[in-house]
C-alpha cells in the first residue's frame, strides 16, 4: 500500500511548489517528489533566473542604459567566461531555494527526492539510488516542466551548439552566435548576447518577430534589436548545420549561409514525462509529449491532474502557478479558486522588455470589435528622459463603443511591471476617463498612461 497522502506532487518548480502548498493550506498532507539536488525547477536552475541574471549583467556591463545620456561604451572582455558573468545568479539562487524550503517546511509538506514513476491511477514509486518508497495518494499532481525540444539534423554533439538549457554552460562569448528559433526565448537570448557585444544572427521563417504582440510593438522590438546589433534573417529556414574550417555554417532555406561561432537552437519546449508511467495507466500525452488535461487541468484519469509547462501553452511560470492551484483546488473541491483567468500578461525580457495584456489592434479587427489606440512616449516623459529611454511607449487600446481598455501594450523600461496597471483597468472594466481621473506619481513613467489615454480621447471624442 504504501505511505500515505491526500495529494502527491510530482516536481517542485512553481506549479509543483504552489500546488502542493494550496493543498497543504487547507490542511491536506502533501509529498513533493523533486529528482534534482533542489526544489526550483528550471525557473530557479536553468531558466528565468539564471537568464534574467544574464540580462541585467549584460545590461550593467554594456552600459546600454547609459549610452545615450553620457556616451558611455564599454567593451566586454571576451575572454571572459559566461559563468563569471553570472556569478549574480548563485546567490539568488540560493535565496530563492532557501524561500521555497522555508515556504515547503511552513506548510508541512514533505520533500522527497527520487525518479518518480506511476504505477496505478493512486500510487507513486519513487527511486533514489537504490532506496525505492511508495506513495499512495487520494490525488496526483504532475508539475514536471518541460525540456528544449531538439529537431533532426543539429549536430548537438558539436561543443559549440546548444540548445536553450545548455547556452549559458559555454566557456567563452562567441564572437558571433547564430539562433534558431525567433520565439521568445530565441529573441531574449539574442538581445543578452548581442548587448555583451557578441555579434547575433536570428534565424526564423515567420515574416515578424512574437506574432502574439500588437504588430505595432513586433515591429519596434525587431528595429530595437537591429539597432542593439542583432541581425534578423527572418522568412528563412535552416536547412542543415554543418562544421567547416572557419566555424559552423548554417544554411538557409534562401541558400544564404550564415557563419558563427557558436550556436543556440531555440526550437520550443516538450513536455518532460519520460519515465513518469503515464500511458500504462491511460494518461495521454501529445506528439510533444504534453500532457493532456482539461479545462480543470484533470488528465483522462480522473485522480491525476497536471498543470504548469508540461501541459503546454502559455508556459509562463505565472500561469502555471495559477494552474496548479485551480488543480487542487478541483481535486478536493475546495471552492477557492475555479479558474485560471483568462487576462494574462505576457512579458518578454528582451532588451528592450516588451509586455502586454489584452487585445491589441489586429486582434480587436479580427474580432470584429472597432477600437481606438492611444501612445505616448518615454521620450516626452520626464522620468523617460531623465532614464535616458528614448524609444519606450505605453500603447493603450479602447473600444469605441464602450471607451472600455481592452489592450494594454508596453515597450521600454519596466514594461513587464507598467502593463499591470493597464491590466487593473481592464479587469475593473475602466474606461478612458478612468485614466483622465487618475493622478500619477510625478515624475514617473506611470504618467505615460494617463497621456496615452489624451491620445486616445482626442480620436474618441467627450462622453456623450
Amino acid at each position: 500500500m504504501g505511505e500515505s497522502f491526500d495529494l502527491v506532487v510530482i516536481g517542485g518548480g512553481p506549479a509543483g511548489e504552489r500546488g502542493a502548498a494550496q493543498a497543504a493550506y487547507f490542511g491536506k498532507r502533501v509529498a513533493i517528489v523533486e529528482r534534482q539536488p533542489e526544489p526550483g525547477g528550471a525557473a530557479v536552475h536553468t531558466g528565468t533566473l539564471p537568464s534574467k541574471t544574464l540580462r541585467e549583467t549584460a545590461l550593467f556591463l554594456s552600459g546600454y542604459r547609459q549610452r545615450q545620456l553620457y556616451g558611455v561604451n564599454v567593451d566586454v572582455d571576451p575572454d571572459i567566461t559566461v559563468q563569471r558573468l553570472l556569478e549574480r545568479k548563485d546567490a539568488v539562487r540560493e535565496l530563492e531555494v532557501e524561500r521555497i524550503h522555508a515556504n515547503v517546511d511552513r506548510h508541512g509538506i514533505e520533500l522527497v527526492r527520487g525518479d518518480a514513476r506511476l504505477t496505478d491511477p493512486h500510487t507513486v514509486e519513487v527511486r533514489d539510488d537504490d532506496a525505492l518508497r511508495t506513495l499512495a495518494a487520494e490525488a496526483i499532481l504532475i508539475a514536471t516542466g518541460s525540456s528544449p525540444y531538439q529537431p533532426a539534423g543539429i549536430p548537438y554533439g558539436d561543443p559549440d551548439v546548444r540548445d536553450a538549457d545548455g547556452i549559458l554552460r559555454i566557456d567563452r562569448l562567441p564572437r558571433t552566435l547564430a539562433v534558431i528559433g525567433g520565439g521568445v526565448i530565441g529573441c531574449e537570448y539574442a538581445c543578452m548576447f548581442a548587448a555583451l557585444g557578441v555579434n547575433v544572427e536570428l534565424i526564423d521563417p515567420r515574416p515578424g518577430l512574437l506574432p502574439f504582440l500588437d504588430r505595432e510593438m513586433g515591429e519596434r522590438l525587431a528595429d530595437a534589436m537591429r539597432t542593439l546589433g542583432v541581425r534578423l534573417h527572418l522568412e528563412r529556414r535552416h536547412e542543415r548545420v554543418e562544421r567547416g574550417p572557419a566555424g559552423l555554417v548554417v544554411t538557409l532555406s534562401s541558400g544564404e549561409e550564415v557563419l558563427a561561432d557558436g550556436l543556440m537552437v531555440a526550437a520550443g519546449r516538450q513536455g518532460s514525462t519520460a519515465g513518469l508511467g503515464l500511458e500504462a495507466i491511460g494518461v495521454g500525452v501529445d506528439a510533444r509529449r504534453y500532457v493532456e488535461v482539461d479545462a480543470d487541468y484533470r488528465t483522462a484519469v480522473p485522480s491525476v491532474y497536471a498543470a504548469g509547462d508540461v501541459v503546454g501553452f502559455p508556459a509562463l511560470a505565472s500561469v502555471s502557478m495559477e494552474q496548479a492551484r485551480v488543480a487542487v483546488c478541483h481535486a478536493f473541491g475546495f471552492t477557492y479558486k475555479r479558474q485560471v483567468s483568462e487576462l494574462l500578461p505576457y512579458g518578454v525580457y528582451t532588451i528592450p522588455e516588451v509586455s502586454c495584456v489584452g487585445l491589441g489592434e489586429d486582434e480587436a479587427e479580427r474580432r470584429g470589435i472597432e477600437v481606438v489606440a492611444g501612445r505616448a512616449f518615454f521620450r516626452d516623459n520626464v522620468r523617460g528622459q531623465i532614464m535616458g529611454d528614448r524609444d519606450g511607449m505605453v500603447k493603450l487600446v479602447f473600444e469605441r463603443a464602450t471607451r472600455q481598455l481592452v489592450g494594454c501594450h508596453c515597450i521600454g523600461e519596466r514594461a513587464s511591471e507598467l502593463v499591470h496597471i493597464g491590466q487593473a483597468v481592464i479587469v475593473l472594466h475602466g474606461t478612458v476617463d478612468t485614466f483622465i481621473e487618475m493622478v500619477f506619481n510625478h515624475p514617473t513613467l506611470g504618467e505615460t498612461f494617463k497621456y496615452a489615454a489624451y491620445d486616445a480621447l482626442a480620436k474618441l471624442g467627450p462622453a456623450e
